[in-house]
């Protein structure tokens, strides 16, 4: 199978390679290959999603789509995100020449990448299985990892979602984040952090911007409340 990538460079020219060449490529600072239309009664919500990764918005189709990115978004090792990186095109067994565009592509801080296509496991026909099976090989040959995502952990998605409320640099106070680094040496529980620094009203939007940012970190498949226990994380932002 001869595949070929189609893209479009950051300066808007939409490019041609075939797939052995575009390893070398910089989709990470390129532009969506097609446009999100918004049509009366379609059956999902596109919208755009603020990404402190990006330092501005990454477009999505639907909510599943923007709970992917949110999580894509979340993860520390991941430095860029594009929403739909790329047109992948190869012929099909009948010669007729077929096209598919992923829902993101990212690029990692070690320069491997990921491309992410997300659709419930109930829709997903048998010919769109075959593109998503033809865009995995694809991935394969070029040594980048391929997920095919599907509905999301209901907890998870949750606390995300809510950590995601505060991720905005804005909520980074230096004096009241400094404090909280030093209070939690150990697992501490959330409130017990907050209230040891100052008023909680004024420390939780810091301690979940922490968390956010992995400064801080807690167990994400539990529910967060006010005795989850806090820890120092790892990496960070």
């Amino acid at each position: 199978m001869s595949f070929e990538i189609a893209y479009v460079a950051e300066d808007g020219a939409e490019r041609r390679v075939p797939l052995e060449e575009s390893w070398q490529v910089p989709l990470e600072s390129g532009c969506p290959v097609r446009r999100f239309p918004a049509r009366k009664w379609q059956r999902h919500l596109s919208g755009l999603w603020w990404s402190p990764t990006m330092g501005g918005h990454v477009r999505y189709e639907s909510w599943l789509e923007r709970d992917h990115l949110m999580a894509l978004d979340f993860d520390a090792t991941v430095t860029a995100i594009v929403s739909q990186p790329f047109w992948l095109s190869w012929s099909d067994d009948d010669g007729q020449r077929v096209r598919h565009a992923p829902d993101f592509f990212a690029r990692r801080a070690d320069g491997s990448a990921v491309v992410v296509d997300c659709r419930s496991a109930e829709r997903r026909p048998p010919r769109d299985v075959a593109k998503f099976d033809a865009t995995a090989v694809a991935c394969e040959a070029l040594g980048w990892e391929y997920r095919l995502l599907g509905a999301t952990d209901p907890v998870v998605t949750a606390n995300l979602r809510w950590l995601a409320g505060y991720r905005h640099p804005r909520h980074r106070l230096p004096a009241i984040a400094e404090a909280l680094m030093s209070v939690v040496t150990g697992p501490t529980p959330l409130m017990v952090a907050a209230e040891q620094v100052g008023d909680p009203l004024a420390v939780l939007p810091v301690l979940f911007h922490l968390l956010w940012c992995q400064e801080l970190g807690v167990d994400l498949w539990m529910p967060l409340h006010d005795r989850v226990m806090v820890r120092v994380g790892g990496g960070g932002r």
